[in-house]
């Protein structure tokens, strides 16, 4: 039983420099309150000055990969100023993955959904079990995840990504591998191995190359996320702001469907 004494991450190292970083609030599905997004931030940045790590693996405890942002929390002090400073926040941390000098790897076991899908879509790798699924499924609370497209559009095409944010509706760990979300889906039992493989294959490479070639991809196929991350969370603090958000959120907190005024 997870009691609040647990951490919200762990961490561990083998000898080959291969760490492993596990979300760790499974009775939330891993949902990214602003305490797991400033813990994430704080491993990020740690790992990042240790030239002892050759590969990060992020991992989740539990049932699910990451359901996303904590709605209740969000939904607890609605304020402009909150929302603009959250999603701030999760957009430094997610590029924060990206800005690793070492290859991120994806463990994803179970349902990746709104920023917890964008969280697969950043890491460098992603490797999925069968059962996993994926979802940008805000829209379906009156949020449309603005923050989760900008990862989400640079790993799919574009009618794709759009299908996904339009809808909400889930895909399957094979469709996912299909679309680039994801380079490899196996078995659940096979999830493990199939890590270790791929993990095993770029430490036997030399750091430093892996480092730079990381670094040049990035830049050579980046134009301005940083300036989307800005446009994005300015759009989805000024939606969490809009009554239907509200009462669409609301309603999954109280598990019910959403009332929802007539369309403006």
């Amino acid at each position: 039983m997870l009691t609040t004494d647990d951490p919200l991450l762990m961490y561990s190292k083998d000898a080959r420099g291969v760490a492993t970083l596990t979300l760790n609030r499974p009775q939330a599905f891993n949902a990214l309150s602003e305490a797991m997004i400033a813990a994430l931030q704080h491993e990020l940045d740690t790992i990042a000055r240790d030239d002892s790590v050759r590969v990060l693996v992020l991992a989740a405890a539990g049932k699910a990969f990451c359901a996303g942002h904590d709605l209740k929390e969000m939904r607890a002090a609605p304020s402009l100023e909150y929302y603009q400073r959250l999603f701030a926040q999760c957009a430094r941390m997610m590029l924060a993955l990206q800005r690793l000098p070492v290859p991120v790897i994806a463990r994803v076991h179970g349902i990746a959904t709104a920023a917890g899908c964008q969280l697969v879509a950043m890491c460098d790798l992603a490797v999925a079990s069968s059962a996993a699924r994926f979802a940008v499924s805000g829209v379906n609370y009156g949020l449309f995840c603005a923050t989760p497209s900008v990862a989400l559009a640079r790993n799919l095409n574009r009618k794709q990504a759009m299908e996904m944010l339009l809808t909400g509706e889930f895909i399957d760990a094979q469709t996912a591998r299909e679309r680039g979300l994801v380079n490899r889906v196996v078995a659940p039992e096979q999830l493990d191995a199939e890590i270790d493989a791929l993990a095993s294959s770029i430490v036997a490479k030399p750091r430093v190359a892996i480092a730079m070639g990381k670094a040049q991809f990035y830049r050579q196929v980046e134009t301005g996320i940083e300036e989307a991350y800005a446009i994005a969370g300015q759009s989805m603090a000024c939606n969490m702001m809009d009554e239907a958000a509200l009462e669409g959120v609301q309603a999954f907190i109280e598990k019910r469907s959403p009332a929802w005024s007539p369309p403006r």
